[in-house]
């Protein structure tokens, strides 16, 4: 589940705290990295415990609409698609999710009430729910429901973000890729695995671990010769006058050029200029791409840069 794109931009994170805080220790930095991602993993989990716990509000809701000393024909006998949703119900007993809320204890608490009370009037008044009050009744049309409404009202949620952001420093900038997983997740649930469904592992396989590690490894064990080779492109600049979140993309993506044989160097280009656009200035894609481009010669004309384009 922790692709390359989060690993680029958790590698990104600490390099530019190891250098703000003038750090040595490679090993400190690394153990941060690890436990960053691991909490990425975690924000996996949050999310979709979000819709059991949304899940359990409306059936408060109806509850206590329900008791009402006036209630209506309405409230006395409502609908309860919702309350009763099988992918929800499903996803609550997941043996993987209940033993990830074991191990971690409690990730939503009573803090969140009035957030979780206020999504789910956004969930009520969206047309996703009115359509799906009137749908046909069965396992995948649940499902489907919650996709929709974990794309469309709770990924769009400003108050979710501020949640987030209150709840984990780790979590700013992951909420838009970790939805996507979750979003895949929804898909791959079916009602013949039950309890057994298998959830997203947190790396796809040890290569993708170790290339963070590496990653993160190279960066900074480099930074004397990558900064050299930056300096020479940039003419008549110093490089205490380039925006530093340029330096720090630029050394990381020399590192995973120059290290990883097995990843193009289209690849690498597009990605670290990509994070640029999320993470500097407006100029920093065309500047980085000119000062990169021209070290990618460089290095093919010393013979250090045999690789796939």
């Amino acid at each position: 589940m922790i692709n390359r794109i989060i690993i680029r931009v958790k590698v990104l994170q600490i390099v530019y705290a190891y250098y703000q805080k003038n750090a040595k220790d490679l090993v400190s930095a690394e153990n941060e990295l690890l436990f960053s991602l691991e909490k990425s993993y975690d924000l996996y989990h949050y999310l979709l415990l979000l819709i059991v716990l949304l899940t359990d509000a409306e059936q408060k809701r109806i509850d206590k609409n329900k008791n009402k000393l006036l209630a209506t024909e309405k409230e006395l006998n409502p609908n309860t698609r919702m309350a009763d949703n099988r992918f929800a119900e499903q996803l609550r007993t997941n043996g993987k999710l209940t033993a990830f809320s074991i191990r971690k204890g409690t990730l939503w608490n009573d803090d969140d009430s009035l957030f979780v009370r206020n999504l789910l009037k956004k969930i009520i008044q969206s047309d996703y729910y009115k359509e799906y009050l009137e749908s046909a009744d069965s396992y995948e049309l649940d499902k489907e429901f919650w996709r929709k409404i974990f794309k469309h009202v709770i990924l769009e949620d400003a108050e979710l973000f501020e949640i987030l952001e209150d709840k984990s420093i780790y979590w700013d900038d992951d909420l838009d890729v970790i939805g996507t997983f979750v979003l895949k997740t929804i898909k791959r649930f079916s009602p013949e695995t039950g309890t057994k469904q298998e959830l997203l592992p947190m790396f796809k396989n040890e290569e993708d671990k170790e290339f963070a590690v590496k990653l993160l490894h190279h960066t900074l064990l480099e930074e004397k010769e990558n900064n050299e080779r930056i300096n020479r492109q940039i003419n008549n600049w110093e490089l205490d006058r380039i925006a530093q979140m340029d330096l720090y993309i630029m050394q990381i993506a020399l590192s995973e050029l120059l290290n990883f044989p097995n990843i193009p160097i289209s690849v690498t280009l597009n990605e670290y200029i990509d994070l640029s656009r999320y993470y500097s200035t407006p100029k920093s894609p065309n500047f980085i791409n000119g000062i990169l481009d021209s070290i990618v010669r460089e290095l093919k004309s010393e013979g250090k840069l045999f690789k796939d384009e």
